[in-house]
């Protein structure tokens, strides 16, 4: 025999359909949330990480930037010593100077010429002497001419001394040191 079915069967499938739904759906909800949940979990971890990274690299700025100060520093020192240095250097190159120039100026001078004052500021020198006579003080200025380490002679006061004998005269020159290296220096001696 046939069955028959008198029971609604199309709201009950229609009951089905939605408890389905809803199952689904509630399903996507849960979903939805765990997915939305792990992804704020996993950017925030990632911010943190990067906070940390931030912290550590300000860190490391700061100790970098120490160090840079303490270089600059020394680098200041070490500015300051060098200077030191060259002017020591420039002392002891020069310190010779002196005795090649009294050296020379005995040299320039012929007799009967006699100095009585020598100044000098950076490599001019002022010489203050006594002549026997005008033309020995021409010798002197032509024995600077000739000379090495004097240059430029130039007669700046030239008068009679009578005191002193006849054609005695008192005489002023100005002179400028010539600046030799020390190669040339140790060449002449």
């Amino acid at each position: 025999m046939t069955q028959i079915n008198l029971l609604p069967w199309r709201e009950s499938r229609r009951k089905e359909a939605q408890r389905q739904f809803a199952s689904v759906a509630a399903g996507a909800v849960v979903l939805m949330g765990l997915t939305i949940f792990y992804v704020h979990w996993h950017v925030s971890g990632l911010m943190e990480q990067q906070q940390a990274r931030n912290e550590f690299l300000k860190k490391e700025i700061e100790v970098v930037d120490k160090k840079i100060g303490e270089i600059k520093e020394l680098e200041t020192a070490r500015k300051k010593l060098v200077a030191r240095m060259e002017v020591v250097q420039q002392l002891q190159s020069q310190r010779p100077r002196i005795v090649y120039l009294f050296r020379e100026l005995v040299n320039v001078l012929p007799d009967g010429v006699y100095l009585t004052s020598v100044k000098q500021v950076d490599n001019a020198l002022t010489v203050e002497g006594i002549a026997q006579s005008n033309a020995r003080v021409s010798t002197v200025m032509r024995n600077v001419d000739a000379s090495e380490w004097l240059d430029k002679p130039r007669l700046e006061v030239i008068e009679t001394a009578p005191k002193l004998g006849d054609r005695s005269s008192r005489f002023q020159l100005s002179v400028k040191q010539t600046l030799k290296t020390d190669s040339q220096n140790t060449g002449t001696n």
